[in-house]
């Protein structure tokens, strides 16, 4: 009887440790989300909270502000608007995308509940929540979701539109922001609300709402038109942020050139009031200080020569009568 065939199993034993090695270096491999941390959930006013945070970029300028009417889940529902803005705290991140802040605690300008709302200021945009109690503070129910609807951005956007003469002379530049959004959630999104800001340089955007009217269905898409306009005279380079639900959609370059008229009409008024103020000057002087008539040119006198240089005139510049008689003997 030929003897039994007994299975190897010597390569089973690496291969489980080699699938357990993958498995385990999964989730380290993975990219970190920002993670924002307090020291406590729950302060007065007048008191102090210690925020930390990991995962956000290396040296990212982040702002710290306390807002109300938000949540972890939902972010901030109302915009920036609902933070204390005037308290708020900026830090910068080390080398490994690490920060730890000290925040005063304040009363932000709506209802709880509250967070503190961390975001990037500058680069690609990053924004994170961890919630906080104002003791004392009104707490305040969230307004009803958009019947379950969240907008995600489809496409790319563009700023539409160009600059013309009163631009060129100082008048405030406008675009207009271009967006397609689409509807992942599972009810319809009606008369969204969106907050689009501009910034300058590292300084935080400059937020306004602005109500798009419409019906967004689940699974559907829209194109989203909104006005953007700077302040006049502004040049430079800007960036145009598009926020919905608390959420920053997207990010658009704006290059604003500089307003050159305005430059050339302070040349030509350097150059012509001071050649108005010269002749009035001389006409004020020709006014108070008039010519006399004495001091008018004389006519020339007439060049006569003395009596005793005259001569007669030469015989052949005499008559002819004259020249006759001299002939004669």
């Amino acid at each position: 009887m030929p003897p039994a065939v007994r299975p190897t199993y010597g390569p089973l034993p690496v291969l489980l440790a080699l699938l357990l090695v993958l498995a385990g270096a999964g989730p380290a491999g993975a990219v970190e989300r920002p993670v924002v941390e307090l020291s406590t959930s729950q302060a007065g006013t007048g008191g102090s909270v210690t925020v930390s945070g990991s995962g956000w970029r290396p040296r990212a300028l982040l702002t710290l502000l306390v807002c109300g009417q938000a949540e972890p889940k939902r972010g901030v529902t109302g915009g920036t608007n609902s933070c204390a803005n005037a308290d708020g705290r900026a830090v910068t991140t080390d080398a490994d995308g690490r920060f730890r802040r000290e925040l005063p605690v304040v009363e932000p300008p709506v209802p709880c509940p509250c967070v503190v709302h961390v975001a990037t200021v500058t680069g690609a945009g990053a924004e994170a929540d961890a919630a906080l109690q104002v003791a004392g503070h009104t707490v305040e129910p969230l307004p009803a979701d958009a019947a379950g609807g969240r907008l995600s951005l489809l496409a790319d956007t563009r700023l539409r539109g160009s600059g013309g003469l009163l631009t060129w002379f100082g008048s405030p530049p406008a675009r207009t922001l271009v967006v397609t959004v689409g509807n992942v959630g599972t009810s319809p999104v009606r008369d969204p609300v969106f907050q689009v800001g501009t910034s300058h340089g590292v300084f935080a955007p400059e937020w306004q709402d602005q109500r798009w009217r419409g019906t967004i269905r689940p699974g559907g898409k829209a194109r989203v038109e909104l006005p953007v306009e700077l302040a006049a005279g502004a040049h430079g380079d800007y960036t145009v942020t598009l926020k919905y639900g608390g959420k920053v959609l997207a990010e658009h370059p704006w290059g604003v050139g500089r307003p050159w008229g305005v430059t050339l009409f302070w040349v030509l008024v350097l150059l012509v009031v001071p050649a108005a103020l010269f002749r009035a000057a001389l006409a004020a002087v020709d006014r108070v200080h008039p010519r006399r008539p004495g001091h008018a040119a004389r006519p020339a006198r007439r060049m006569r020569l003395p009596a005793a240089r005259r001569s007669a005139a030469p015989p052949w510049f005499a008559p002819e009568a004259d020249r006759s008689e001299a002939r004669r003997p």
